[in-house]
């Protein structure tokens, strides 16, 4: 496999994962972006958490950061998502990527057990854009990740929960390194969107435990 050594070249590898096929709305399943996974992907590379590690991503949806990670020199990296026609398309496009070093596992998270040592998580989990979901998912990810011990996490979250997060996190001993913000794009795909497009602001908190 072709080393990627820009930026650029990891996003137009990214742009052939498709969105999901039937997104259902209790996960609230909105496929991120190939500009903000790789360039979120492109900075933790560039702070050592990617090459030569064990990555995990949980509810990893159709595959974007697992992939992702390993493209970029992860010794392993393994998706988790409770959803199987999730898990199902991210084995098909890695397959079809032609990328190696991943698997990906269907498991609700907290039944997760990843039996090695955890180098680095992604998770982007439902994070309450929309009223149909069911409020602090988020919160049981992090709850979750601290219990797997990481040496670094990065999380999605509500840009408006930025200060609550911030506590939150300071009271379990996560150090927040660094805050990324992004504009998610959330498209028309359930009945009840109104809007063919809307952004939402999200944050993504780099924290060490």
């Amino acid at each position: 496999m072709k080393k990627i050594t820009r930026k650029k070249h990891l996003e137009m590898r990214l742009q052939n994962i498709p969105s999901h096929p039937k997104p259902k709305v209790n996960l609230e399943q909105y496929t991120t972006p190939s500009i903000i996974a790789s360039d979120l992907i492109w900075n933790a590379f560039s702070f050592g958490d990617i090459d030569s590690k064990n990555v995990f991503d949980l509810g990893c949806g159709t595959g974007i950061f697992t992939i992702a990670s390993a493209l970029m020199g992860a010794n392993f990296a393994v998706g988790v998502d409770i959803d199987d026609d999730s898990i199902n398309l991210a084995r098909e496009v890695s397959d079809k990527l032609n990328v190696d070093n991943l698997r990906f596992i269907q498991s609700d998270i907290a039944d997760f057990d990843p039996g090695c040592n955890v180098n680095t998580i992604f998770q982007n989990p439902p994070f309450g854009s929309q009223r149909k979901v069911e409020r602090g998912q988020d919160l049981k990810f992090i709850e979750k990740a601290i219990e797997l011990k990481p040496d670094v996490l990065y999380s999605f979250h509500m840009a408006s929960t930025e200060e609550f997060l911030l506590g939150y996190y300071g009271d379990n001993n996560l150090e927040v390194t660094h805050i990324f913000r992004y504009n998610f794009p959330i498209p028309k795909i359930y009945d009840f969107h109104s809007k063919e497009n809307q952004d939402i602001e999200v944050i993504v908190l780099r924290a060490r435990l």
